[in-house]
């Protein structure tokens, strides 16, 4: 009953006016583009990560035309079993290397394997012997059968009228490699979407899963492998083409020689580029969660690749956006992940979004490929910026932030998997992937950073954390003057929470202790403009030139060239203690109401921290009761 209203369908298009039944088709495809806004997007994605440079208007076009090819495939597919051999041969017309190459075949029994890609007329191809002239000839063609028996024995009656076999995948490939041994060609549909069964490679620069099917069954036949593709020149109608492969009969190289073939045709015309099929999910692979932040599959072909391409190092095409904390501690604590992350997904392109003033300090750091400045935030227009991000179409968006505003931006800017920590009571639906704090975890005896690589582990993370300092290398033109004590540098105030900040008469205690006990000790004050009402107090009737006050006068990459220039900081628990550890300078920290366990130095430089007397690890008692005498010792030990 399925084949008779298939086929009565199909005749009625069959005999409509070709025009019609091309303004149909148009019709359709438009509903398709305008109608099913997650296809589109997935289009739109395709087309902008094959072709970056090209602009959204030409992004847009040649997507909404890839549509109206599709809805012409699959008329086609419908009507043309009313095709007599006259029309088709009317419709469709055979190249001379391809001709050529049938006389040859048919003459001297050669096999072949066929690797057929995704334009919309692919099915004219099972014509091919009927408009060549040849119906003796032996193809076939792997397919995979339909779950819905009356369709799947239609398409099989209406494929094979011209000769052509359909060779089921379920029945594995015994058929296929006796048809080559007997002479015949076999015709093999070859995906850059093949899922685990594929081949790590790459497709325009990013990574992906292809078929290797076609290039195993060359191999094992020790036979040629060519690509069959027909070029459309008009509604229902094209050339027959082939290329032979210029490769022996292995897998892997015909594997890349024939997506490099496709990218090089792809990118050649218009025309050709939106004939291919654009919707399905070119690159969805390496895409499951658990193993989202590694690069790895069961079968690879990434050396292979690199030599083939001549590249030294994966082209960094997966598109990894990352929402930095908002506080400078924060962000130089989870600098070891993105460090961690380049390694674990060397194809990945990590953009960082990030407070603007962030933005100089990580491009030195050199972690970030993009860097886009958040807007301020009470600034009127807040999610405009993150609604025109959704045009850059990024794979992945992992969230450091806890905030729901942070979720709204990752939802506006549209990356199909978002992930975050879940924490109790906030489920973050904005997510579509959290890793939710196991039970009984007491986050007060986790350090930070250590909490956040559980997190990146839950979804794949491999190889250790690498804390080692960042080097920092001073502009060519900078010189620092020869000094003859130890620089010690002073942070006495806080961004944040005034109870972290030890008081302006111990700091006053402590420099003058400094000053008597190191009496060439070059002593400075660091902070934001905001601190500077505490820097002056601290630095008040003290000798300029011994003690200098800083505070203020530093943007964020000078602050840390001073930073990197001193022999000792001495500190509150903040931000610029965080940036002096990651440059490897010796940092003395001074810590009361907040816990070091979770928030202290990570780095792997030289650290003191100072706690009250009696005070549990995890902090909780008045930073006051650290005196000075007990700083100024530790000092002393530390400076050289």
């Amino acid at each position: 009953m399925t084949g008779f209203l298939l086929d009565c369908l199909g005749r009625f298009f069959a005999f409509l006016p070709l025009g019609l039944s091309e303004c149909f088709c148009k019709l359709i495809g438009d509903a398709l583009y305008f109608g099913l806004p997650g296809r589109r997007r997935a289009l739109l994605s395709n087309l902008h990560h094959a072709f970056p440079d090209r602009p959204r208007q030409w992004h847009r076009r040649i997507a909404r035309t890839s549509c109206r090819r599709m809805a012409e495939m699959g008329l086609y597919v419908l009507v043309s079993p009313a095709f007599s051999l006259e029309r088709l041969k009317r419709h469709f017309t055979i190249d001379d290397i391809l001709r050529a190459e049938i006389e040859r075949s048919w003459q001297v029994k050669e096999s072949g394997v066929v690797l057929i890609p995704h334009f919309s007329m692919m099915e004219a191809l099972t014509a091919l012997p009927g408009i060549s002239g040849q119906e003796m000839l032996n193809v076939g063609v792997i397919f995979r059968p339909l779950n819905q028996p009356g369709l799947d024995r239609w398409v099989k009656r209406t494929r094979e009228r011209f000769g052509v076999k359909l060779l089921s995948r379920k029945e594995g490939f015994g058929a296929s490699m006796q048809l080559m041994q007997d002479g015949g060609l076999v015709g093999v549909l070859f995906d850059q979407n093949a899922g685990n069964s594929g081949t790590l490679t790459t497709f325009f620069g990013r990574v992906a899963s292809t078929t290797d099917l076609p290039g195993l069954l060359a191999q094992r036949s020790k036979t040629r492998s060519a690509i069959l593709y027909t070029e459309r020149t008009g509604f229902w109608k094209g050339t027959i083409r082939v290329v032979i492969l210029p490769c022996p009969p292995k897998s892997i190289p015909i594997m890349l020689h024939a997506n490099q073939w496709l990218e090089n045709i792809l990118g050649s015309s218009d025309e050709i580029c939106a004939d291919w099929l654009w919707m399905h999910a070119r690159w969805r692979t390496q895409d499951d969660p658990r193993k989202r932040f590694r690069l790895q599959a069961r079968r690879e072909a990434i050396e292979e690749t690199l030599e083939f391409y001549g590249w030294e190092t994966f082209p960094r095409k997966t598109r990894f956006w990352i929402r930095l904390p908002n506080w400078l501690g924060d962000v130089i604590m989870a600098l070891p992940l993105l460090r961690a992350l380049r390694i674990s997904r060397p194809d990945a392109e990590l953009t960082l979004l990030a407070r603007p003033h962030f933005l100089p300090l990580l491009e030195r750091f050199g972690l970030g490929d993009r860097l886009l400045p958040l807007p301020a935030k009470n600034a009127s227009g807040y999610f405009k910026p993150f609604r025109q991000w959704r045009e850059e179409y990024p794979d992945v968006h992992v969230l450091f932030t806890n905030s729901t505003r942070g979720d709204l931006e990752a939802r506006c800017i549209g990356a199909p998997q978002r992930f975050g920590i879940a924490r109790p009571g906030k489920p973050r639906r904005s997510l579509t992937h959290t890793w939710p704090l196991p039970e009984g975890l007491d986050e007060a005896t986790v350090h930070q950073t250590r909490l956040w690589e559980q997190f990146f582990r839950h979804f794949g993370l491999e190889g250790e954390l690498d804390l080692t300092p960042f080097a920092w290398e001073a502009p060519a033109a900078a010189t620092s003057a020869p000094r003859k004590g130890p620089r010690i540098g002073l942070i006495p105030g806080t961004e944040n929470s005034p109870e972290k900040r030890w008081p302006v008469t111990h700091w006053r205690t402590l420099i003058t202790a400094l000053l008597e006990a190191q009496p060439e000790a070059d002593i400075r004050t660091f902070g934001t403009e905001r601190d500077t009402p505490i820097t002056r107090e601290v630095t008040r009737d003290f000798a300029p030139e011994r003690v200098i006050d800083r505070a203020g006068k530093t943007a964020l990459v000078e602050f840390a060239g001073e930073l990197a220039e001193l022999d000792l900081l001495i500190c509150n628990d903040t931000g610029g203690m965080h940036l002096a550890n990651a440059l490897g300078v010796p940092v003395l920290v001074i810590f009361g109401p907040t816990n070091p366990v979770r928030t202290g130095p990570i780095f792997n430089g030289p650290t003191r921290l100072l706690q009250p007397a009696g005070c549990p690890e995890t902090g909780g008692m008045p930073i006051e009761q650290v005196s000075p005498e007990t700083v100024l010792e530790h000092t002393l030990e530390l400076i050289p």
